[in-house]
């Protein structure tokens, strides 16, 4: 993710990856709400009592020390290692799944189909439009896949185990959150749910108070893998970012025996307690949610990017590129001789296809990835502005109808086009990892549907975080300008005069101490 560091967007991707892990850390408060749902709400009680309460907004109605501690013990427990905090996570998950099932299998038995009819608002109440800002908003739930990408240089086989392990992990969560919300919908009309914790809720509504029990202790487990996965995720992607300068150096410092980045876990074990306390849950799932949408575009931006570009050498001295072939043969007189003949090369990354040149002559004469570069820039305009039409309309853009589905073809047109001229492209192939399939229709497909859930996010999500990453390009610049005044330091210390002068300088010392030795 951070590889990509002379174009800015690896350090907004990994500055947002960060950023949305640190800001998932306060996510025990849903599972802490169940837990004081346990004891019958007493611990809220005892807080707003004799602490307080108020209504300000982006921050909680009231002090949630019970989400702060399990923070912190939980961070204990990371610190410890990794082979202690993968047990206890191995385990919150198992508890986990089976409550899930149970809470499926029961969950059908008691629901009522007439919850989703007309009366009760129907089965999509808010339309297509309410379930795309439902599904930007909740979109948090699939952070977790970012673990599996963080951990992929410890893990075995990371070719073939890191894109299996994301694709099962994201079916499964996409597959239990279905049925989740089905059961739940079914069991209980949608309005008279309370949102704090609504699963436990649901079964107290039918006369199963012991279920609402089991669930909320499965609640509380599921808090706790989160809060290990996230715990887990976040000192390593800032351990990764600060190796490649992106972040401070201090984070770069790792335990001698538990082998874990111990100035991460530290920070982020002690800050994220207060966040938890202080913020509001709907702000921060907002905010998680946008963190995590704005990161994907970006990481698909750089696939398209880096596909279409040489791959490094394998060698510091770089591959060298085929020339001239010797070939021989005879002459009349049985001599042979030599010919040299060109070798076909094969078509250069980010150069047009061969078998279009034909018919796109004016491109062929462009360099390697100067087209490519262009048609990516339309590519993400056209996007966002097609998005923007879908999303908004007439409502917000004060267009006439002939005015919005002019504007509504037009980006359809270019944003196919963009596609296709690099579609016509040379990509690179390699065979030592794994690359994304069907590029670059998927990343394509993945930006223009990940704006469009973005979009649906309100006005003040996008200005807390439009503030929050003001830090990540200043800090990519500096790390840029420092690169290269290193590469250049670097160019000049190995360069072919600097290194005759100091041959030369060497070889005068070695004459002096001879001479002085003989004379001695």
């Amino acid at each position: 993710m951070c590889s990509w560091v002379d174009c800015g967007p690896s350090s907004l991707a990994g500055y947002c990856s960060s950023s949305v892990s640190l800001v998932g850390l306060p996510w025990p408060a849903p599972g802490a709400a169940h837990l004081d749902a346990i004891f019958g709400h007493r611990i809220r009680s005892f807080t707003m009592a004799h602490v307080g309460s108020w209504q300000v907004p982006f921050l909680a109605q009231y002090l949630d020390f019970l989400a702060a501690g399990v923070i912190l013990l939980a961070s204990a427990f990371v610190y410890c290692g990794v082979h202690i905090s993968s047990w206890l996570n191995r385990t919150f998950s198992a508890i986990s799944l089976v409550v899930i099932l149970f809470i499926v299998t029961l969950g059908f038995v008691l629901a009522r189909p007439e919850n989703w009819s007309t009366e009760e608002g129907g089965f999509a109440p808010f339309g297509f439009s309410g379930i795309m800002a439902g599904a930007a908003t909740c979109f948090y739930a699939f952070v977790g896949f970012g673990a599996i990408a963080a951990s992929s240089e410890e893990g075995q086989n990371p070719k073939r185990a890191v894109p299996m392990a994301i694709a099962i992990s994201v079916g499964l969560v996409a597959g239990t959150n279905i049925l989740a919300s089905t059961v739940l919908t079914l069991m209980v009309p949608r309005h008279s749910l309370d949102p704090d914790w609504a699963l436990a809720d649901a079964f107290y509504q039918q006369g199963y108070s012991w279920a609402g029990f089991i669930v909320a202790a499965g609640a509380v487990c599921g808090m706790t893998t989160v809060l290990f996965n996230i715990l887990f995720a976040v000192p390593r992607i800032v351990y990764a970012m600060a190796t490649d300068g992106l972040f401070f150096q201090i984070f770069t410092h790792v335990h001698p025996r538990t082998q874990v980045p111990i100035v991460g876990i530290l920070v982020f074990g002690f800050l994220m307690p207060l966040l938890a306390v202080l913020l509001d849950l709907e702000a921060l799932i907002q905010f998680l949610s946008i963190g995590t949408l704005v990161t994907c575009p970006v990481v698909n931006t750089s696939i398209i990017v880096l596909r279409f570009q040489k791959s490094p050498p394998s060698s510091p001295l770089g591959s060298v590129s085929p020339g001239p072939v010797a070939e021989g043969y005879e002459d009349s007189s049985g001599h042979r001789r030599l010919e040299d003949t060109e070798q076909p090369s094969a078509p250069e990354p980010g150069q047009l296809r061969p078998a279009l040149r034909p018919f796109l002559g004016f491109m062929s004469g462009c360099r390697p990835g100067v087209a490519v570069a262009w048609a990516l820039r339309v590519l993400v305009v056209s996007a966002i502005i097609l998005d923007c039409v879908l999303v908004f309309g007439n409502s917000a853009l004060h267009l006439p109808p002939w005015g919005h589905t002019l504007l509504l073809l037009l980006s359809s047109v270019v944003f196919l086009l963009s596609l296709l001229v690099l579609g016509a492209h040379q990509q690179q192939r390699r065979q030592d990892a794994f690359q994304v399939p069907m590029v670059p229709l998927i990343p394509a497909a993945s930006i223009l549907l990940n704006v469009f859930l973005m979009l649906h996010l309100s006005s003040l999500t996008w200005l807390r975080f439009s503030v929050w990453l003001l830090i990540a390009p200043c800090r990519a610049q500096r790390h840029k300008d420092n690169r290269i005044l290193n590469e250049e330091r670097l160019d000049t210390a190995t360069s072919p005069l600097v290194l005759i002068g100091r041959l030369r300088e060497r070889s005068q010392k070695v004459k002096r101490a001879s001479l002085e030795t003989g004379r001695r």
